[in-house]
């Protein structure tokens, strides 16, 4: 067998040697201070071969205990090449193209975290799915969680079997849904997505039919739709913690006793997430009836559809749209700006110019009555925007809606390119009171200069290409009208001698009396030259 040994072992193996044969030769030697033996002068061609040992390894053959030996030294080596391959085996499951099919829960990537405060990403009350489950700031919301599930099971006579079955069949569907592995087992994760939905139906169902019907006091602190209720709806809608649509329908129908219904949770979602929609102009019936026989019924977003979404988050983002906005295809001027592929470049995301300077070249603002936030016009110099309104929450519903925007592959980007619109807009405090002004922005944050800076903020690092923009065409033309001179100089004419009711008096004053003067002048020349006979 053949084993390795480092030098010092070496070293040890020939003073033994050594000792050996001052021994045979019957030379006696005398201890040195330190104790060790002085070895004699060494022939001149022993010294040379110690010389040449390399320093390295050195390979003796010795018996059978040699093997464990080399076991012993080769056994990192091939740790890390087992290692590897187990990388490369993960790399090959996961690039098969099934493991991203499912795939609709997104971790919001590094780069969009860059620069905003984690709060508008990272639930502060409840926890729902995977990413942050067991978190130890969230667990004060598990008791209310189990109250519930309490609550489903009492009132349905049911037992706790059905819904962990039901979970156990579609746990590898589920799994499919959030990105990257989860560490529970299968017995927690079923129990999760149990407890979980049922507490997200019941509140559901509370908002639409009222928890005192559901067996809930009138003064619960949870289940009552005030108090904390708005914080909990922020963080039911955020990216990171969503559950899977058809998990919710399982366990809704398990309770009404047909386990395949579908579309009853989006329509019951719609109306508890409502207050958070970013728009507070209703229409009337009438207006509605024409809205959507202008766009026809094929395309209007209908909740109770096979087709709801993905999660909550998808359902209201659809909600949001509901026909969705069909981007027109740039011109030649748009084309040359951007490129195929989508880069994240401030200067290829510039769709418009600020309020403040469309203002200068004559563009004019009207709020457009419809409860499609944005449905945006502009015609014969008039920009019409939906009226917006912005509170608290406005942050963290935007931010949200852009990153599953940006992570998810079969989706549009229509909400991005609103909020970059907006963000061309607003410049400054001044641009945001004027579109106050003009009723197209109602907030209530503490002043201009905080919406300002929310817009300002929301698309930092965001990939966008203005391809792909709905909004791509109506910038082009507003960008041809500002470019056109004569606008521009009559804004400015009427900004200067037509602002006021009194500038309007002195124009008209002195315009009579020029007109007098040169009437005066011309009646003075001509009689000199044509006198009266």
């Amino acid at each position: 067998m053949v084993a390795v040994f480092n030098k010092e072992l070496l070293s040890w193996y020939l003073i033994t040697v050594k000792l050996r044969e001052t021994v045979e030769s019957g030379i006696p030697k005398t201890s040195t201070s330190s104790g060790l033996l002085e070895l004699p002068e060494q022939p001149q061609e022993q010294l040379q071969k110690q010389q040449q040992t390399p320093s390295e390894s050195l390979h003796i053959v010795i018996g059978e205990d040699a093997e464990n030996c080399e076991d012993a030294a080769t056994s990192p080596d091939s740790e890390w090449v087992i290692s590897i391959k187990e990388k490369l085996e993960q790399a090959r499951q996961d690039d098969e193209a099934g493991s991203w099919a499912k795939l609709s829960i997104y971790k919001v990537p590094q780069h969009l975290r860059e620069g905003e405060d984690d709060r508008a990403y990272v639930p502060q009350i409840v926890s729902l799915g995977p990413y942050h489950h067991g978190k130890k700031r969230l667990r004060q919301m598990d008791r209310p969680k189990w109250r519930s599930l309490h609550h489903v099971l009492k009132r349905n006579s049911q037992d706790i079997k059905i819904y962990l079955d039901s979970m156990k069949e579609l746990e590898e569907k589920a799994r499919a849904c959030y990105e990257g592995p989860i560490s529970l087992s299968s017995n927690d994760f079923a129990e999760m997505m149990v407890l979980d939905g049922c507490f997200v139906l019941e509140l559901f169902r509370g908002a639409s039919e009222g928890f005192t019907r559901l067996g809930y006091p009138r003064n619960d602190p949870v289940f009552a739709m005030r108090g904390s209720m708005h914080s909990i709806q922020r963080d039911m809608i955020m990216l990171e913690n969503q559950l899977p649509l058809f998990i919710l329908d399982r366990l809704l129908g398990l309770q009404f006793g047909k386990p395949e219904q579908k579309g009853l949770v989006a329509k019951l979602a719609l109306r508890f997430f409502d207050p958070l929609m970013p728009t507070d102009e209703p229409l009337t019936k009438g207006e509605r009836n024409k809205l959507e026989s202008s766009l026809g019924n094929a395309n209007i977003f209908y909740p109770l559809s096979d087709q709801g979404g993905l999660h909550c988050l998808d359902v209201f983002r659809k909600s949001l749209l509901r026909s969705g906005p069909k981007p027109e295809p740039p011109k030649i001027w748009i084309k040359r700006w951007s490129q195929t592929n989508r880069v994240a470049d401030k200067r290829r995301q510039q769709l418009i110019h600020c309020v403040t300077e469309l203002r200068e070249a004559g563009v004019k603002f009207r709020k457009r009555k419809t409860d499609r936030f944005w449905d945006i016009k502009f015609k014969n110099g008039i920009l019409s925007i939906p009226r917006l309104f912005v509170h608290d929450g406005t942050k963290s519903l935007f931010l949200n809606l852009i990153a599953f925007e940006q992570c998810h592959f079969d989706c549009s980007n229509d909400i991005t390119s609103f909020v970059i619109f907006m963000d061309n807009l607003i410049n400054s405090p001044e641009d945001v009171g004027y579109l106050h002004y003009c009723g197209i922005i109602e907030h209530w944050l503490g002043s201009d200069a905080e919406v300002a800076d929310l817009f300002n903020r929301l698309c930092e690092e965001v990939v966008f290409d203005i391809n792909d923009s709905y909004l791509s065409r109506l910038s082009e033309d507003v960008n041809q009208y500002y470019n056109h001179k004569w606008n521009a100089w009559r804004a400015s004419l009427r900004h200067k001698y037509f602002n006021n009711p009194w500038a309007i008096i002195s124009l008209v004053a002195a315009v009579v009396l020029l007109l007098l003067t040169f009437a005066q002048t011309f009646y003075g020349v001509y009689g000199y030259h044509r006198p009266v006979s």
